[in-house]
């Protein structure tokens, strides 16, 4: 696995969790919450932005705090990322990150 195929992995997992969290028949939680606020079509359009924004943002600072950009629990150092073959997969992940979740969304 390269970095951008790990980065990339994580911004298809960011996708399908938003898209389970909006999909009218899914079963999560975070679904049944919003089902109970009885939103107006404007008021999804908002939901959808606040988690789209909000899980960018949760996957954008793991995958930087992974490759010491940023912090994890107030703790900033760079982890040493192997896939399971030995291939590095830190010390990049911050460019892919940034094309992932904030040029291509």
């Amino acid at each position: 696995m390269t970095t951008e195929e790990f980065v990339k992995a994580f911004h298809k997992e960011k996708q399908e969790l938003l898209k389970e969290c909006l999909t009218d028949n899914s079963k999560t939680e975070v679904r049944t919450l919003i089902e109970s606020l009885n939103l107006t079509e404007e008021q999804n359009e908002i939901m959808k932005k606040v988690l789209d924004s909000s899980f960018t943002d949760i996957f954008y600072t793991i995958l930087l705090g992974l490759d010491g950009s940023a912090s994890i629990g107030g703790i900033q150092k760079m982890y040493d990322l192997k896939d399971k073959n030995g291939n590095q997969l830190s010390g990049e992940i911050e460019g892919y990150a940034y094309e992932y979740f904030h040029e291509s969304d």
